[in-house]
């Protein structure tokens, strides 16, 4: 299972099915992946928020894992699929969308990935801009160059950036909290326990948000795997390191908030920072901060490349994308991402929190039908093929997915609680944001009883691009052609 020295560095690949004997790669991988996409400046301010914004150190601390737990379990679903089917996430829900109709919730993923990679580019042009004695604009246009080289070389330097950055992460998380444990007492900050419902919610939503917003791409980054890889691994490698990764971060956000008297805000970078000191040592932290999020903002990035091929390629009927293409994808999606950043950098916090929860709508609904699809319905048995073809099997437009889907949006609406849009029936629960529960629950059993009912012809086997025609093999696969 290992990379293919004859492999290029430059990926040649788009969104297109991976033909099995391009597939390379380990399941430590994806552990290490998702740790290093976690083990970040962004992941330590969302988990700060659980206590800035009213929660106790104790219940955030726990709020927090059970989000974790909930939402990395859900984010490891998605991951499961890759190596399957070979192709990125968000092309697999044309099998419930349609062709055409799967740009529904594609646009609205690339609404979100600008977002992250704006908000992300923030916090790494403060740390660049402390590190090289620059303004942070000056290092928020650093930190993009870099994220356009990355992202255009592709996969298995993304992959390899992962495996660094969960290394350099884990050592300054540890030396952070070293010095964090010095300087505060823990354990009077643990006794005070204030429980209240908002505030655990909260800390839940927080944490349930952050992994969930990585089901639309998460596919994307186990699909080169080789198909035989068991899904069950895969769920675990994934969703492990995305977990324990966030989990840390956030538990360090959590108490570097509670001792902070409130300098946190508006200050994050530098605050966290200033725990260890100046010198030398402040500047490595710089550096390990700004690298953590080479990852995921890349990650981001190139999630947005394949939402924005996907669209385009639906509607032309090809799935082939050539690398002047992708060249030009990701600077349009760098480079507007880089304005917003540029634009909003002083009004980042409260901003993030509202951002985040109000796009759980989106993508709570879209998650729960295409995991319900997956390993419901079709149970894995897809026609690759198709995918591409809006005259063929799942059609141009599928109205059941979409029925099911905008179902799943509106019946979240008087449960949503953020800047943006307040609920009506927010305030009689107390100020509770529980819209993502009911976009995961409800949208799921309605598509689960609806697509049992009409569901569309579902072939007996999964069928690949070299496999038409061919005699599925023991293991339910199609033979090789």
């Amino acid at each position: 299972m290992a990379a293919n020295d004859t492999t290029p560095l430059i990926e040649k690949r788009s969104i297109d099915y991976i033909p099995e004997a391009e597939r390379h790669g380990r399941l430590f991988s994806q552990f290490t992946l998702w740790m290093g996409a976690n083990l970040q400046i962004t992941a330590i301010v969302t988990g700060a928020l659980a206590v800035v914004l009213g929660g106790d150190v104790f219940w955030s601390l726990i709020g927090l894992l059970v989000g974790q737990l909930i939402g990395g379990g859900v984010m490891a679903l998605h991951a499961a699929q890759g190596p399957k089917l070979g192709l990125p996430q968000m092309i697999s829900s044309r099998v419930q969308f349609g062709v055409y109709g799967a740009a529904i919730p594609i646009v609205l993923v690339c609404l979100m990935y600008l977002g992250f990679t704006a908000t992300g580019t923030v916090l790494s042009g403060q740390a660049l801009g402390q590190l090289f004695g620059v303004s942070d604009s000056v290092g928020i246009l650093i930190f993009a160059s870099v994220i356009v080289l990355v992202t255009v070389l592709g996969y298995r330097v993304i992959h390899f950036i992962g495996r660094v950055a969960s290394l350099i992460g884990v050592v300054a998380f540890v030396y952070l909290f070293s010095r964090l444990m010095s300087q505060t007492d823990v354990g009077a900050l643990l006794q005070i326990r204030h429980f209240s419902w908002s505030s655990f919610l909260l800390a839940v939503s927080l944490a349930a948000s952050w992994q969930i917003a990585f089901g639309p791409y998460v596919a994307d980054y186990s699909r080169y795997l080789p198909s035989k890889t068991s899904s069950v691994k895969t769920f675990l490698a994934a969703g492990a390191g995305s977990v324990i990764g966030a989990q840390v971060a956030m538990v360090l956000g959590v108490f570097a908030a509670a001792m902070s008297n409130g300098q946190f805000a508006g200050h994050e970078v530098a605050y966290i920072v200033g725990l260890s000191g100046t010198g030398a040592t402040a500047a490595l932290l710089y550096f390990s901060i700004a690298f953590g999020k080479v990852t995921i903002s890349t990650l981001n990035s190139y999630g947005s490349f394949m939402c924005i091929a996907t669209i385009v390629s639906g509607f032309r009927g090809r799935l082939e994308v050539t690398r002047l293409q992708r060249l030009v994808f990701v600077l349009m999606i760098v480079g507007t991402a880089t304005l917003i950043a540029l634009l909003g950098q002083h009004s980042f916090l409260g901003a993030f929190k509202s951002f985040i929860l109000f796009l759980l709508a989106f993508f709570t609904p879209w998650s729960a039908i295409n995991l319900v699809d997956y390993y419901c319905i079709t149970r894995e048995r897809y026609d690759v093929p198709a995918l591409a073809d809006p005259n063929g099997r799942y059609g141009r437009w599928n109205l059941l997915g979409i029925s099911v889907y905008v179902f799943g949006v509106l019946v979240q609406l008087p449960f949503i609680s953020t800047k943006f849009y307040t609920g009506p029936l927010v305030a009689a629960l107390g100020d509770v944001d529980i819209s993502w529960i009911i976009g995961l629950v409800l949208p799921a059993a309605l598509y689960y009883v609806c697509a049992k009912k009409w569901h569309g012809t579902v072939p007996d086997h999964l069928i690949l691009p070299k496999e038409q025609g061919a005699l599925p093999t023991t293991n339910g696969l199609a033979a090789q052609a």
